[in-house]
């Protein structure tokens, strides 16, 4: 008993230390909102997001990374950690985005040559003023992309291996150029479209763009909000199964608060 209570407070311990290393609030950029949340099925998971608003090309400007470590408890949790270290220092030494996932990548790779762990990621940096995108997808699922305008869903594709597995392997950046005002941007992790309810049913994509066709006139916090109690309540008395992590972008006309 006082073994298991000892462990006890040493994940929760650990869930906390881990809980701080995500960001406070997301960061405050002229022409985006920007919205997040990420829940863990354990004490502490794989998952993370962060911010990084010194990366990129001005004043209103913010680099988005959205992360899924292979396997859940303390051991996804301290890959994790390094994930979050590596791009915060990296993103401080350079402005091409291929080359800092390139770095990245093999400082990942080093750390699991035993484990064999990788992680997928998804770096997306966002220019309000400029109306443009680029991004890097690393083996994770795409971002969605949303116009309210036309009513069109997009997957932010884009070729590029999970990182820790191949220390050589050369990123290839994506862009595009034509951003406007009320488009929404949505990186997740598998967590949100693979949760199932006690049938077994999957929440899927598909809920998951109705759902943003139906809160397009509402702010990313909102939507953010929205999307989590929908898993909540798609999957009822079942247990949480994977970590669950989204950031919510939405294109604004109007200067942060």
């Amino acid at each position: 008993l006082e073994e298991r209570v000892k462990l006890k407070h040493t994940l929760d311990l650990a869930m906390q230390v881990q809980q701080s290393l995500l960001p406070e609030k997301p960061p405050q950029v002229a022409g985006l909102e920007i919205a997040a949340e990420s829940r863990y099925c354990d004490e502490t998971g794989g998952d993370f997001y962060d911010f990084l608003d010194y990366c990129c090309w001005g004043q209103n400007a913010v680099g988005i990374a959205v992360g899924d470590v292979s396997g859940h408890g303390i051991p996804a949790a301290l890959l994790m950690a390094s994930v979050r270290g590596f791009l915060r220092s990296r993103a401080m030494q350079a402005r091409n985005v291929s080359e800092m996932i390139k770095d990245v990548n093999q400082l990942i790779a080093r750390d699991t040559e035993v484990t064999h762990q990788f992680v997928t990621l998804f770096y997306m940096e966002c220019d309000a003023a400029g109306k443009r995108l680029q991004w890097i997808r690393a083996g994770h699922e795409p971002a969605l992309f949303f116009d309210p305008q036309t009513d069109r869903f997009e997957e932010l594709h884009g070729e590029g291996l999970a990182l820790g597995v191949d220390p050589a392997y050369q990123y290839q950046e994506n862009a595009r150029t034509d951003l406007q005002t009320g488009q929404i941007i949505l990186i997740g992790t598998d967590g949100i479209w693979e949760t199932t309810n006690e049938s077994g049913e999957m929440f899927g994509k598909t809920r998951l763009k109705d759902l943003l066709r139906m809160h397009r006139e509402s702010t990313s916090a909102e939507i953010s909000t929205a999307v989590i109690h929908a898993i909540d309540d798609f999957r009822g008395q079942a247990k949480q199964d994977d970590d669950v992590t989204l950031v919510v972008v939405k294109v604004v006309d109007r200067k942060p608060a």
